[in-house]
């Protein structure tokens, strides 16, 4: 089974649900069990970053935050998200970004 990064995860939810938790990205990164803590830490950290904002009241439940709001990356095409990492991903505007 293909699994890919947490955080490449919680940005694809964010962005295309408006809403993350930790459920959500084991699901969606097609994690093993038993990953409850490391995508916990991954999720805050990214909320330490401002790339996510925990919603009021929801533990572990957050929303886009202003640094990925403000990121202008809304074009990219998540299909090949976690194909060799970010710097992959393709945009309308701009065809394939980065080297293969």
């Amino acid at each position: 089974m293909k699994r890919e990064p947490a955080w490449v995860a919680a940005i694809r939810l964010a962005l295309l649900r408006g809403r993350v938790d930790v459920e959500s990205v084991i699901e969606e990164a097609n994690l093993i069990p038993g990953r409850e803590r490391t995508v916990r830490d991954v999720l805050s950290t990214m909320a330490e970053r401002d790339l996510l904002v925990e919603r009021d009241g929801a533990d572990h439940v957050y929303v886009p935050g202003p640094t990925l709001l403000e990121s202008d990356r809304f074009d990219l095409d998540f299909s090949r998200a976690s194909d060799g990492g970010a710097h992959r991903w393709e945009t309308s505007a701009h065809g394939r970004a980065g080297a293969e």
